[in-house]
């Protein structure tokens, strides 16, 4: 298929100093819980998006010097020319496709804990606590600041020997420029202090130096907060743009010294907020001044997944390239799917944020809606291939869920013969029913793009309203059954707090999360019981808002949501909810409900307290439904005459988890289906090899 003409404009070449990219696709820098500790697993996963069409493709943040650690966090490294040989390998990697590649040079300041250097941290002004650990920074005086340009400069001659196209100066994100910009946290009284003029110094200075070392074959960008120290809650009452004053005068300094800017905004939250809180294009307002400034091309994030949005985006000048993080990572094909006109085939971003939660936890990044992020090099998944079948058997699968859809498509185009099953009237399972739940609309996308993958797929079936038992399967005679039947929410209580049944809690006026996802809705007052702390007690809180309930939101943890940190929306969350009126009650355990009062304990003192409520919603924890898979299981004789040869499970019917566990699971399965045994250790490792 030819690309729409529409689109040509995306496709056009853009000049970035001393270089040209071939298109407007750029992958901005993004973290990966890689860094400098698995440099071939980053260079397989920055190649296979170079591969997939994006004209630019930058490394994570890169610390210049030892004072500028992250640990746990793995990030990129450029201290000395030891650090050369992990770096290029990813430009290579690039290179080989065709794509400029970039580096991010970064200097974390009094937001670095230093703990594997145990370096003193540098802050623009003295005393400021360091993030996260319990140290204060020390001021740099100009010493400092004069050994500083120096680190930039040999990380830029570095980076170029490396053979990068662009050298970013990273000054947004809290880190050290961005503190010596910001009127919050720089108080200096010095010429680099004060006026936007003085308090951009810095910046100027670094830029200047590092242009002049490199920007002969180089590009130099620079990332910048356009706005500063603003709130950004208007997202949930639209309000006037923030005042962008100091951002627009110390940019009118800068304004034509760098080759590239890069926009983003001082909310860390709201520049890559879930999709629950923040939309496709939310940047926008807060960067488009920025045109007015600077003749320079400009990129900016957006979360973009649609290419008439980002069409639009460069037709109205807001930006020359589009940005792009996580939709990159969920589909890393995004450029080349429009350029072939199957934009209708792009698996896009949910905005679910498991991505930046696996690098939160110190951890490489994994996808909802790509189960091959991250296994490029591991274990040789490609996004877009797959290994052929070994054989002309045929496979059923039990369950069209997330699991089950991804298993059905990947052996299909592996290219064996599917049959799935379903119960119900509808593709999706657990991915379908919860996208209907309040602010999770965009993880519908999970089965739309499935749902395209089976249409097309003349070797797959799906069977609606299937409802199979153990004779129906026995009839079937299919050679291999899998059983993605999916997992239940508990109401007995039993969750990460309660290792065992709650005795004292009566089945009546007790409520799950299917129940709501059924349509099946309490009244009155309800106390909703999270002992799961992911996003699930949230929205079921909103929903029971919204069917007109009062909630008392009872938690075991100190806050509520406590695993949305790792997703960034955690304070998000709790706004909501306060705004809801939703009355939250942390660090209690359910101790018994009968029907009409339950009690709950404090889990530090044991202090009971009690209300009168009218239902109980549990959110604890999942139950399997693998009874199916057990009850055939048993019938090895029956199994044998009908010529089935094995049984399987997949996604929650294996072991309850995250919708990208789930679709991981089927994937996995299907990969590994009649292959060799795989070895103990099934993927490659990153390993030290200590010299004898």
């Amino acid at each position: 298929m030819a690309r729409d003409p529409y689109f040509d404009i995306l496709f056009e070449p853009v000049k970035i100093g001393p270089v040209t990219t071939k298109n407007r696709f750029y992958q901005v820098p993004h973290c990966t819980g890689m860094g400098h500790r698995m440099p071939n697993t980053l260079a397989g996963m920055r190649g296979v998006k170079a591969e997939g069409g994006w004209g630019v493709v930058n490394t994570e943040y890169c610390s210049i010097h030892p004072t500028s650690e992250d640990i746990p966090y793995p990030h990129a490294a450029m201290w000395d020319d030891s650090d050369m040989a992990a770096n290029a390998l990813m430009a290579e990697k690039v290179h080989e496709h065709g794509a400029l590649a970039g580096i991010q040079l970064w200097h974390g300041g009094d937001k670095s804990a230093n703990l594997y250097s145990r370096e003193p941290t540098l802050g623009a002004q003295s005393g400021r606590a360091v993030y996260n650990d319990p140290v204060q920074s020390r001021i740099v005086d100009k010493s400092d600041l004069k050994k500083l340009r120096s680190w930039y400069v040999k990380a830029a001659k570095r980076a170029k020997q490396a053979e990068f196209d662009l050298i970013y100066v990273y000054a947004a994100h809290d880190y050290l420029l961005h503190s010596f910009l910001s009127d919050n946290t720089n108080f200096r009284t010095d010429e680099y202090g004060g006026s936007p003029a003085n308090r951009v110094r810095l910046l100027k200075e670094i830029i200047e130096e590092v242009k002049s070392a490199v920007g002969d074959k180089c590009a130099i960008a620079v990332r910048y907060s356009a706005n500063d120290g603003q709130s950004m809650n208007d997202v949930y009452s639209p309000g006037t743009v923030p005042l962008v004053d100091d951002q627009k005068e110390m940019l009118e300094v800068l304004a034509e010294l760098p080759d590239l800017w890069d926009l983003t905004v001082s909310d860390y939250t709201f520049e890559m907020g879930t999709s629950r809180f923040i939309k496709e294009a939310s940047l926008e307002k807060y960067v488009s001044y920025v045109r007015s400034v600077t003749t320079k091309p400009i990129v900016s994030v957006g979360r973009f997944t649609s290419p008439n949005t980002m069409v639009r985006q460069v037709k109205e000048g807001i930006v020359d390239l589009i940005g792009a993080a996580r939709p990159s990572i969920s589909d890393p094909f995004i450029p080349n799917k429009i350029d072939e006109g199957r934009e209708e085939e792009i698996r896009e971003c949910i905005g679910c944020n498991v991505c930046f939660a696996s690098d939160n936890r110190g951890a490489p990044i994994r996808c909802t809606q790509n189960p091959t992020m991250g296994e490029e090099w591991r274990k040789g998944w490609h996004p877009e291939r797959i290994n052929v079948k070994k054989s002309d058997d045929s496979i059923l699968i039990i369950g069209a869920g997330p699991s089950g859809l991804e298993a059905g498509i990947s052996l299909a185009k592996r290219g064996y013969n599917v049959a799935i099953a379903e119960a119900s009237n509808e593709i999706g399972g657990r991915a379908l029913k919860e996208s209907l739940l309040p602010g999770l609309n965009e993880w519908n996308r999970i089965t739309e793009y499935r749902a395209i993958q089976v249409e097309k797929l003349d070797n797959l079936e799906v069977y609606l309203q299937s409802k199979l038992t153990p004779a129906d399967i026995l009839e079937m005679g299919s050679p291999h059954v899998v059983f993605a039947t999916g997992a239940s929410w508990r109401k007995d209580g039993f969750g990460l707090q309660n290792w065992k049944p709650l005795k004292d809690v009566q089945d009546k006026n007790v409520f799950t999360p299917d129940d709501i996802m059924r349509g099946n809705y309490p009244s009155g007052r309800v106390m909703l019981f999270d002992d799961d702390h992911y996003y699930m007690g949230s929205v079921i809180a909103e929903k029971l808002i919204e069917v007109g309930c009062t909630v008392d939101y009872v938690t075991t943890y100190s806050n509520i949501g406590a695993w949305t940190k790792y997703t960034a929306e955690q304070g998000r969350i709790i706004s909501r909810l306060m705004s809801l009126n939703v009355n939250i009650i942390t660090s209690k355990n359910l101790k018994s409900f009968d029907g009409s009062k339950a009690t709950y304990e404090c889990i530090y003192t044991e202090k009971e307290e009690s209300i009168e409520v009218d239902a109980l919603m549990m959110v604890t924890a999942r139950t399997p439904n693998d009874s199916l898979y057990h009850e055939m299981n048993a019938l090895t004789d029956e199994m044998a005459e009908a010529g089935i040869k094995s049984l399987a499970r997949t996604g929650d019917c294996l072991a309850p988890g995250t919708l990208a566990q789930a679709i991981y699971f089927g994937h996995k399965f299907a990969r590994e289906f009649q292959e060799p045994e795989a070895p103990d250790v099934a993927f490659k490792r990153e390993q030290i090899i200590l010299e004898s």
